[in-house]
């Protein structure tokens, strides 16, 4: 899920990481819930440089992480969805 977005599950497509024209597999370990929006957001674009493209992966926890374009962030921190964040304290 991405950071902010608060479309309900139902409303969601299953994102493929490694894109399924890569070869990427349709299995959970590669696949994300997206609402359309972020989706399109979040295809790859093999005309544009990575880094000026947002990017998705799992953490080693599992976790769904966002990568930023740089020109959104230039260090390109990874960013959870709220629903995953540790709390503070």
């Amino acid at each position: 899920m991405f950071p902010g977005c608060n479309r309900p599950a139902a409303d969601c497509d299953a994102h493929h990481i490694i894109p399924w024209a890569d070869e990427g597999p349709t299995a959970l370990h590669n696949l994300c819930l997206l609402c359309k929006h972020h989706h399109n957001l979040l295809e790859p674009d093999k005309k544009r440089a990575p880094e000026l493209q947002w990017e998705i992966r799992i953490a080693t926890d599992g976790i769904p992480e966002i990568i930023p374009p740089r020109y959104v962030d230039p260090h390109r921190r990874p960013r959870r969805h709220q629903r995953f964040r540790q709390p503070a304290g």
